[in-house]
């Protein structure tokens, strides 16, 4: 059957994750719902990688195979005429049969927003930011340089999915402004990623910001690859898959 990959962005504050227990409402859900409702059968999708419940995604990639009489669906607007509000397909392309939403993605890059202003935050950007207050952002660049490169960050996965190994290979690590004064905006971008990884190094992060965390205690943290030692989860509300790379 034919192969159709689609880029989804979504709301995650409305969903359980991008995939979850069948009960539990999930974005692989309403899109495999949507799907079947089209071909009048079951439809499988395979997504990029699962988010968290709470965690928004700008670029969610999915694949799945269509019965052929349905080739001359179009596919983003069909789609959209079915999903909820919180959830929409941005593109929709035919692919090789090879290509596949996870294995072929070469790395992924995630966003994550902070709000340093101390005394309120504006409502329209409440659901996206974690408040902070007031962070150096310089010193938290000389920790974020100590993340790149190939290595064990065992100290950056949280227990919950069972992997062969956590070596995973960092290419950047970016703090850049956001959509308004009040915000920082840290861009992670890697090979790929352990379980709420990004959460637990924007949380390193924000130590740092508060000359609580220096490169070399970071540095003796990831060797260590003990996650005790590293800081609390950031909430998840704050991060964003913004693209998967092929």
């Amino acid at each position: 059957m034919p192969r159709l990959a689609l880029w989804i962005a979504y709301d995650g504050a409305c969903f359980a994750g991008w995939q979850v227990q069948p009960r539990e409402r999930s974005v692989q859900g309403c899109l495999e719902t949507a799907l079947s409702r089209i071909c009048n059968r079951r439809i499988r999708v395979h997504g990029a990688g699962r988010t968290d419940s709470g965690v928004h995604a700008l670029g969610q990639v999915a694949h799945c195979d269509i019965p052929e009489d349905r080739i001359c669906v179009p596919w983003r607007r069909a789609l959209n005429s079915l999903m909820p509000d919180d959830a929409c397909v941005t593109s929709a392309k035919w692919v090789e049969d090879s290509f596949h939403a996870r294995h072929s993605a070469k790395a992924k890059i995630y966003s994550y927003t902070l709000w340093t202003a101390p005394e309120y935050v504006i409502p329209q950007r409440r659901p996206f930011v974690w408040p902070v207050g007031e962070l150096d952002p310089e010193a938290m660049r000389r920790v974020a340089e100590v993340f790149p490169g190939r290595r064990d960050f065992a100290a950056m996965q949280n227990v919950g999915t069972v992997l062969a190994h956590s070596v995973r290979s960092v290419h950047s690590v970016r703090l850049d402004p956001g959509r308004r004064p009040e915000e920082i905006v840290v861009s992670v971008t890697a090979d790929g990623f352990l379980k709420q990884m990004v959460r637990i190094m924007v949380g390193c992060l924000v130590r740092a910001g508060r000359h609580k965390l220096s490169p070399g205690e970071m540095e003796a943290i990831l060797d260590s690859r003990d996650r005790s030692r590293a800081s609390a989860t950031a909430p998840a509300r704050g991060l964003c898959l913004e693209q998967v790379l092929y």
